[in-house]
């Protein structure tokens, strides 16, 4: 039967003939979840070489191997644009990291604030969000999900790129699509304290901006803020 609707991310180099022996997890998951059998077909991706149809050669309930067939998607660059947002309880930060990697998110970073609700992070468990998202959504590339910084380190090592604060308490335009590398940051529950806000904007490359009339949620704001950053990538 045909099932190349399976998508699986992996790390292994790709190309005609090569045999994969897959991890654990995936495995159980093809052959007791998908209940796959030999000569069944899947694709598997990664950034590097992009996607590729493999098929079963031998199965089991912990181990499945594959052999790589064709190519059916080339490499192809991606928007370089980070979102840094103020964790969330847990539900909440899964939503995000799961909506930011449909979107198109290159990386994920979690800041730290005066007012934030969380104080860590299951890192193992976000980054496997992100690949699933990954993987339903047809993206050839697993967005970095980083370890929670202090919102002060963060600034005090920001690289040149573009930052986008959405910064609710005072008029701004409205944020619309940016080329080149940028990042849109999404402040807690509560907001940016002044002196969070003041230790931001010493930073270049920083631009205040809205994201409507209404104050959004957390999470809302950092879902809707990429997807106005990311609309011309659409």
């Amino acid at each position: 039967m045909s099932t190349t609707s399976i998508r699986l991310y992996t790390e292994s180099p790709l190309h005609e003939a090569a045999q994969i022996l897959l991890p654990e997890a995936q495995s159980h998951y093809l052959a007791n979840v998908m209940r796959l059998a030999p000569g069944d077909t899947l694709r598997l991706f990664n950034a590097i070489a992009g996607e590729w149809r493999a098929s079963v050669t031998k199965i089991s309930r912990k181990a499945v191997a594959l052999e790589v067939s064709a190519q059916t998607r080339a490499p192809a660059p991606e928007p370089d644009c980070w979102l840094c947002f103020a964790l969330l309880k847990r539900q909440k930060t899964d939503l995000v990291v799961e909506k930011a990697t449909e979107l198109g998110a290159s990386v994920i970073q979690p800041i730290l604030t005066a007012r934030t609700q969380a104080d860590h992070v299951n890192l193992e468990r976000l980054r496997a969000i992100a690949t699933e998202a990954a993987e339903q959504c047809e993206r050839l590339i697993v967005p970095e999900v980083r370890a929670p910084l202090h919102v002060e380190k963060l600034m005090a090592n920001w690289p040149e790129r573009r930052l986008f604060i959405a910064d609710e308490r005072r008029s701004a335009a409205l944020l619309a699509p940016s080329p080149g590398p940028s990042a849109l940051m999404i402040g807690p529950e509560g907001g940016f304290t002044d002196a969070e806000l003041e230790g931001i904007a010493r930073t270049p490359l920083v631009t205040r901006v809205s994201l409507g009339r209404r104050i959004l949620r957390a999470e809302t704001a950092a879902i809707a803020g990429l997807a106005l950053l990311l609309a011309a990538e659409a």
